[in-house]
C-alpha cells in the first residue's frame, strides 16, 4: 500500500521536454486518474464556483472545461508543456473563463502572493515525485502552493501517492495546511458481485504521520486519494474545514 516510487518508470517526468514530445504525439484530451464526474462532489464541495482557480499541469485534460460548464468563473491553467499550453489556448480561445500560461509548477513568481481560492493538482505532484532531484521539487512546487493561497484557500491534490509517502510533504508545518483525505476507485472499478458503494464520499481518518486506521481496507487495490488541505492562519480555527460525508451529486 506505500506506493510511490514503484508507480514510476524511467522517464523524466519533470521535463518539458518529454512532455512536449508527448503532446505532439497524443494531441487528443486526455484525463489523468479521474474524470471530473468523479470528482465533482469533492470540488464543488470545498472550493466556489466564485473562487479564482489555479490549475497545475493541466496538460490538454478536459476538467478545466468541465468546471466552466459546471459554473466555474475563473480558472487560470499552468503548465510547462509549450506544446500543451499552444493547443489549449487555440481551443479555448474563445472561453473568457480560462486562461492558459506555459510556467513550471516549481516557480510560479509570476503571480504574487495570495493571488488564488483554490489550487488543484490532479497528477503534477506525481509527476514530479517521479523526476529527477524529487524530493527538491516537491517541496519547491507546494511552497509555491502555499504561497499562492489565500487563508482559507484550498489545495485539493488527486494523486496515487498513498498517506504513507504523501503526508510527510505535505505536512509541513510551513504551509500550515489542514488535510482531509478521501480515497476514491478508479474508474470503472466495481466492488466483487458488481455491487456499488458511495463509502469514497466519506473522509478517511488518518493521523498526522499518515497513519490509516488498523482495519481499514482499500475496496479497490488501485485507488486515488484525494486530500484537501486548506489553508489555515491565525484567526481559523481547525474545525472550520468540514468533513461531513458528501453526496453524490453535491451542489
Amino acid at each position: 500500500m506505500y506506493r510511490d516510487v514503484s508507480s514510476c518508470n524511467t522517464y523524466n517526468y519533470g521535463d518539458a521536454l518529454y512532455w512536449d514530445a508527448r503532446y505532439v504525439q497524443e494531441a487528443e484530451s486526455f484525463d489523468w486518474y479521474q474524470h471530473y464526474s468523479s470528482l465533482r462532489p469533492f470540488v464543488r464541495r470545498y472550493i466556489p464556483t466564485s473562487s479564482r482557480v489555479l490549475m497545475v499541469g493541466c496538460g490538454n485534460a478536459r476538467m478545466s472545461e468541465d468546471m466552466v460548464e459546471d459554473g466555474y468563473e475563473n480558472i487560470t491553467n499552468i503548465d510547462i508543456s509549450s506544446v500543451a499550453i499552444d493547443i489549449m489556448r487555440r481551443k479555448y480561445e474563445h472561453v473568457h473563463q480560462l486562461n492558459y500560461m506555459e510556467m513550471d509548477a516549481r516557480d510560479m513568481s509570476f503571480f504574487p502572493d495570495k493571488s488564488f481560492d483554490a489550487v488543484v493538482d490532479k497528477g503534477t505532484l506525481d509527476s514530479l515525485m517521479c523526476g529527477s532531484d524529487a524530493p527538491i521539487s516537491s517541496v519547491r512546487m507546494l511552497g509555491e502552493v502555499s504561497r499562492l493561497l489565500k487563508p482559507g484557500g484550498i489545495y485539493m491534490l488527486i494523486t496515487y501517492g498513498d498517506p504513507k509517502v504523501r503526508m510527510p510533504h505535505l505536512t509541513r508545518s510551513i504551509y500550515n495546511w489542514k488535510i482531509i483525505l478521501y480515497i476514491i476507485p478508479r474508474p470503472g472499478f466495481e466492488k466483487p458481485g458488481g455491487s456499488s458503494s458511495n463509502s469514497h464520499l466519506e473522509p478517511v481518518p488518518i493521523s498526522d504521520t499518515g497513519v490509516l486506521p488498523a482495519d481499514f481496507v482499500l475496496e479497490d487495490p488501485d485507488s486515488h486519494f484525494i486530500y484537501v488541505c486548506k489553508k489555515m492562519d491565525e484567526t481559523t480555527e481547525v474545525s472550520d474545514i468540514s468533513s461531513y460525508p458528501l453526496i453524490a451529486d453535491a451542489l
